[in-house]
């Protein structure tokens, strides 16, 4: 057996090293100062790598906050499955999600006060996908037809993040027992509001 010298890294593997090194630091700026408050610096020392990489890697600061977004919506997508048949389960696992996920919470409350000049394609094309099949499923008497699409869908967002960290009201677990008790109490009302019938205008 060959027992000589290990060999150096490859300049690809170097550079793959480096680039998740600065989007793990740039996720946590990010979600610590948003767009406007990150600096450059400071994610350049975290990821222990020079300042001038970073601009050859992603060009601009901006950039870098929407690579880093785009990358965490598409894990968000991916790992919380949506599902027009099962309101109160979609939900469920948004909720479980915001809770184990405070960094990306935070990241996303920026994107939410910062969109005007970012706002990633698979964003838009999600949403739309889910309320084009919230639309289908109503129609098709899945569910009530008291609130429209957009309402129920944002409705749920709302609810299932209400305890997130990034909440502005500073809601707090301790104000209603555990978080069993949270999820519970968020799934008896995503079933109340898709189940309410129409309301006379």
């Amino acid at each position: 057996m060959f027992m000589g010298k290990k060999l150096p890294a490859k300049p690809l593997q170097n550079s793959e090293a480096s680039r998740g090194r600065i989007l793990a630091a740039a996720l946590a700026e990010f979600s610590a100062y948003g767009l406007a408050g990150a600096r450059v610096e400071r994610i350049a020392k975290t990821a222990q790598c020079n300042k001038n990489l970073i601009y050859i890697y992603f060009e601009n600061k901006e950039t870098l906050f929407t690579t880093v977004l785009e990358k965490h919506l598409a894990r968000i997508y991916k790992d919380v499955a949506f599902s027009a048949d099962d309101l109160p389960g979609y939900a469920s696992r948004v909720f479980d999600f915001a809770m184990a996920n405070p960094d990306l919470m935070r990241l996303m409350a920026w994107f939410a006060l910062e969109q005007r000049t970012i706002s990633p394609a698979i964003h838009a094309e999600t949403h739309s996908s889910k309320l084009t099949e919230l639309a289908d499923a109503q129609k098709a008497g899945k569910f009530g037809t008291a609130f429209s699409p957009a309402f129920l869908l944002n409705a749920i967002k709302a609810l299932a993040t209400s305890w997130a960290a990034a909440n502005p009201f500073g809601l707090d677990l301790e104000d209603a027992s555990d978080p069993g008790t949270v999820r519970s109490d968020i799934l008896e009302a995503v079933r109340l509001l898709a189940t309410a019938k129409a309301r006379k205008r």
